[in-house]
């Protein structure tokens, strides 16, 4: 099935991203003595619906610079709206972005080493057919899930990173909101969004996979499609914690050899 083991590879990076975060130590207090401690600045108290840390409020665009991340924002973005053009061009830059042509290309060798949907055949002509139905599910998937349907359903199709907390209560955050959503009018409810999107594109499924049709086939994929969005939306929750106390302190270990050879 189409985009099924996307669930499998997204898992296999989640899960060490998360016990990193878990295990890594807190920063020990500095040692100096408080008779040449500055006076620290007024502490600023967080605002709600805001992060505790500034870096949160830039999100990269890319999540390990390859998945495409247009549609989170922090916390402090859910009090303004988004209008239905902006919707559509979120939806259309994480279906459209350059890496999303690399992932289809990947996906469908997967599949064909797999010999997924068999009727493809196999050599150039069953790839060629892989890749098409390949790129077909991401794009339409998300086009319906983060543009089309949330304009006319008025609801946000925005992952709000929440940023800060223990991590387990963030995964659950993250997790559950495949099933809960912030509407135009800053309510909460049910994801309709996700799943009537995912609904629509694993029904299209039905024209293009032959040997994956009927309501059971629909369902599955549909199922499919929703856990691996709440995977990717883990990815999206962590990626900076992950970057910021792991690649910039590798950055600043490597600086540091550098200069201590010159």
């Amino acid at each position: 099935m189409a985009r099924s083991r996307s669930f499998n590879i997204c898992g296999i990076v989640l899960i060490p991203c998360g016990l990193l975060l878990a295990q890594q130590p807190t920063t020990p207090p500095s040692d100096t003595s408080p008779a040449t401690t500055p006076a620290a600045p007024p502490a600023t108290r967080t605002q709600p619906g805001t992060t505790a840390n500034p870096e949160d409020e830039k999100i990269d665009k890319r999540v390990l610079g390859v998945l495409p991340n247009y549609r989170t924002a922090p916390m402090s973005a859910k009090s303004e709206p988004i209008t239905p053009k902006q919707k559509l061009t979120i939806a259309a830059k994480d279906s459209f972005d350059w890496p999303i042509y690399f992932l289809s290309a990947g996906f469908a060798g997967l599949y064909q080493l797999e010999n997924q949907n068999p009727s493809f055949g196999q050599g150039v002509k069953g790839y060629a057919h892989r890749l098409g139905t390949s790129f077909v599910d991401q794009t339409f998937g998300n086009m319906m899930t983060e543009g089309i349907m949330p304009s006319l359903l008025h609801e946000d199709p925005r992952y709000f990173r929440k940023g800060e907390g223990g991590v387990w209560g963030r995964i659950w955050y993250a997790g559950t909101r495949v099933m809960v959503t912030r509407t135009d009018a800053g309510r909460t409810e049910f994801n309709f969004s996700e799943w009537v999107g995912n609904g629509a594109a694993a029904a299209l499924g039905n024209w293009y996979y032959p040997g994956s049709r009927g309501l059971d086939a629909t369902f599955e994929r549909t199922y499919t499609e929703v856990a691996t969005d709440a995977i990717s939306q883990e990815l999206k929750e962590f990626w900076p914690d992950v970057k910021r106390r792991w690649f910039k302190h590798h950055d600043k270990t490597a600086d540091a050899t550098s200069l201590s050879q010159h």
